[in-house]
């Protein structure tokens, strides 16, 4: 499929697909983790993508795939992390948190890699130097995607429940 696809910026006219891709992305993880995710309101979704679409900043940046037909199948967000308050002690480096989602039926066809690319380019394109993807232990189809394009484990974030 990689071939005939193009990776191109988000436009509002795709809000519709990406609340697809976005609500499909969930019922994968639900599956994974009732416990963890949820499968969020659609006109949530949307007011997210829409804001996203139409902030100027230009901060953050949300791309798609799309087949020559006309059909998207994917999509990839660069979430800006940012910078740490200067009474912490961790040094400012422009990074970003990625999500790359593709329809099921596509996955294995070069759509996530071309996305993970183009995203990379963007990024790098505006300064950011880092880029982490918070995987879910039982992803493990995600952990090997990700792996497979150069990105390793980062540390660890420890958690503890206070309920």
């Amino acid at each position: 499929m990689e071939k005939g696809l193009t990776v191109r910026p988000a436009s509002l006219t795709d809000v519709a697909a990406l609340v697809e891709l976005r609500l499909a992305n969930a019922e994968a993880h639900l599956a994974l983790d009732a416990a963890t995710y949820r499968i969020p309101q659609g006109d949530a979704v949307a007011r997210h993508f829409t804001a996203a679409l139409i902030d100027e900043t230009g901060r953050d940046g949300i791309l798609v795939a799309e087949t020559p037909d006309g059909e998207v199948v994917g999509m990839v967000e660069v979430l800006r992390h940012p910078d740490p308050p200067e009474h912490q002690i961790l040094r400012p480096e422009p990074a970003a948190q990625i999500h790359t989602v593709v329809l099921p039926d596509c996955r294995g066809l070069g759509v996530g890699s071309a996305l993970l690319a183009a995203a990379e380019t963007w990024a790098r394109d505006r300064g950011i130097a880092y880029l982490s993807a918070g995987i879910h232990h039982r992803n493990v189809g995600a952990a090997r995607f990700y792996s497979r394009h150069g990105y390793t484990d980062a540390g660890r974030s420890l958690g503890r429940s206070v309920r």
